[in-house]
């Protein structure tokens, strides 16, 4: 997202997360939405967050904001500083381990027990806007740049460790819907998408679950980048219906 000199390269994804927050919670709001850029894997371990300057610009708050918000990550082990030429905040190669309290997280999304009717309104949602969003990508005609991106989405998520696994999932599902080329839909499926990953957390990540949800991405995939969008809307919603199945195996 930003080279070590802290150059921004901002995409879709990018513009739906680092948007402004609500003015009467701006210090827990910029906390949140920095946490979910993380945990989403917009801005991945090892890379540069913005500089302060435009976190505050984009956010809509004060650079005072920002940096309290920076310093609480940094406490709880998210994000660290570097000074020099090429200085600036990073995010940290290993993060927290999700389930795991810290003070930060913890506030910022709260896990409260949940009911039967909370997961079926994630997952209508999520289904609602992620088979459009898989249907509408393959529909459109895609810049090479665009094939590739996708594709290497779904390399890096195919060799991801178990331990990484769920933000590059996130990361590549993110992406599909940026490829949709409506740019509204984005932070819906990013918000939906911290909520499904909430519900996530709590069930165990399987190896065959894994491999499985990898072959339904590579169908899914091949399918937007071969202009199928019947298809990729069908496998879409497979691979979807399997996670649900899951999850209401586990938590309902």
């Amino acid at each position: 997202m930003s080279d070590p000199g802290g150059e921004l390269h901002p995409t879709v994804a990018d513009d739906a997360l680092f948007r402004p927050v609500r003015a009467g919670n701006a210090f827990e709001d910029t906390v949140a939405r920095l946490l979910q850029a993380i945990r989403l894997g917009i801005v991945a371990p090892g890379e540069a967050l913005p500089p302060e300057r435009d976190l505050a610009a984009r956010f809509a708050v004060s650079r005072d904001t920002v940096r309290e918000a920076i310093k609480s990550l940094a406490d709880a082990g998210f994000v660290v500083s570097k000074r020099g030429r090429y200085g600036g905040t990073f995010v940290c190669e290993t993060l927290p381990p999700r389930g795991v309290a810290n003070a930060v997280e913890e506030a910022a999304q709260p896990r409260e027990e949940i009911t039967a009717a909370e997961i079926d309104d994630a997952l209508g949602l999520r289904e609602i806007l992620e088979t459009g969003g898989a249907r509408a990508s393959a529909a459109r005609p895609l810049t090479a740049a665009e094939r590739d991106m996708l594709w290497t989405r779904l390399q890096e998520t195919a060799a991801s460790p178990v331990a990484d696994y769920r933000r590059l999932d996130s990361r590549l599902h993110l992406t599909i819907g940026e490829l949709a080329g409506a740019p509204s839909l984005v932070p819906l499926i990013a918000d939906n998408r911290t909520r499904v990953n909430d519900l996530l957390d709590r069930i165990p990540l399987l190896e065959p679950n894994i491999a499985h949800s990898n072959q339904q991405h590579e169908a899914i995939v091949i399918a937007i980048l071969t202009g199928d969008a019947e298809l990729a809307e069908g496998v879409m919603r497979e691979h979807l219906d399997g996670s649900a199945a899951l999850l209401r195996g586990f938590l309902g």
